[in-house]
């Protein structure tokens, strides 16, 4: 996953505040729960010389209710005069910490990489279509702007959209013209639906395009787009325009969807690493062969495994985000990552560190 948004913070001379905070409020004693541990966390940076008109800051803004609901969190990023980042994370951080220092603390807010989803919803019907967009710095699909401003609803502008009844006052000729007319509103309203969506899509980029509502509207929206934005689609059962969707059955089809997508994200960027240290040498793995990679500005994309990176991780990290590389989290149990970091790289000559995962030994992650 690319971070751009994070440069300015690594360029920026410091001592740097970090926080990353569990900001859940699911239960009513979360609030006071979150209020203490903030009060340890803020004794911790003060001791550390942290000014307290930043402290009261950043006090107030993770002390409000969040955005979204559900478990969500927050990382802050400051330095004594002014917050740098201020992210709403979907999901909590693996770790809560507080920390000053030279630089900003990564760690923390980059396990959770692999949550930064960005989502397109389309729910359809007959008529037209509703658009949701979710992006890593609007972690809420189902609440908050979306950003999408009039494209956040498509209406085809056809409608006769109800066909004869049999038996009804038209029937015969007449019955068949209007059926006709009927089903050539559903496609131009879904044509309609499906320029706005192929924009949206090459505009914006999102990494997952769901699909939901009527069930002949969803043919009909598939059938108009392009071929490789309609290979693209995921279909979820359940949506219904106008109706809100942020809890019930149809909000966990959408996170079940977005769990799957994201496992099978992993799966792949998992198996490149090791395709490619097994065949070609376009990667290498351990702290050392990276370091070096990114010495050298090789690196494409940094790989780590949660609870199991080294050392190192923090400025590799930050090595890995001022070279414009790609950086990405592995689940604690994704396997051939040596010492826990890896690294695809956008190029290779004679001095580049070889290694494969079959040749190493000493760390059981290397075999």
């Amino acid at each position: 996953m690319k971070l751009p948004w994070l440069k300015p913070a690594l360029e920026t001379t410091g001592p740097i505040t970090s926080v990353h905070l569990d900001t859940t409020r699911t239960d009513p004693h979360a609030a006071g729960e979150l209020e203490a541990r903030w009060a340890r966390m803020r004794s911790g940076l003060s001791a550390d010389g942290a000014p307290a008109d930043l402290l009261d800051q950043i006090e107030e803004t993770v002390l409000s209710p969040s955005p979204i609901g559900g478990r969500n969190g927050r990382t802050i990023l400051a330095t004594d005069s002014e917050i740098l980042v201020d992210r709403v994370l979907p999901v909590p951080p693996l770790q809560e910490s507080a920390h000053r220092g030279d630089h900003p603390q990564l760690l923390p807010l980059l396990q959770l990489t692999p949550y930064a989803v960005s989502q397109l919803l389309v729910v359809v019907d007959r008529a037209g279509a509703d658009l949701h967009l979710r992006a890593p710095e609007n972690p809420s699909i189902a609440r908050g702007p979306n950003d999408l401003g009039a494209d956040a609803h498509v209406e085809g502008g056809h409608d006769e959209l109800h066909k004869a009844r049999p038996g009804g006052a038209q029937h015969g000729w007449r019955g068949s013209s209007v059926e006709a007319r009927v089903e050539d509103s559903w496609e131009r309203n879904a044509d309609a639906v499906a320029a706005t969506v192929e924009r949206i899509v090459r505009e914006r980029c999102p990494d997952m395009l769901m699909l939901s509502g009527d069930v002949r509207a969803m043919g009909l929206l598939k059938d108009a787009l392009g071929r490789e934005t309609r290979d693209r689609v995921i279909e979820v059962q359940g949506g219904t325009r106008g109706v809100a969707f942020d809890q019930g059955p149809f909000r966990t089809e959408l996170v079940r969807a977005a769990e799957q997508f994201v496992a099978a994200r992993l799966q792949d960027l998992a198996d490149r690493f090791r395709e490619s240290q097994a065949r070609d040498g376009a990667s290498v793995g351990g702290s050392d062969e990276v370091a070096q990679a990114l010495d050298r500005g090789q690196v494409e994309e940094l790989v780590f495994v949660s609870g199991h990176a080294p050392s190192t991780i923090e400025e590799l990290l930050r090595a890995a985000l001022l070279t414009d590389a790609a950086v990405s989290a592995l689940p604690e149990d994704a396997e051939g990552i040596p010492e826990g970091v890896g690294a695809l790289l956008r190029w290779r000559d004679g001095s580049t560190p070889s290694n494969s995962i079959g040749s190493m030994t000493g760390d059981s992650r290397r075999e």
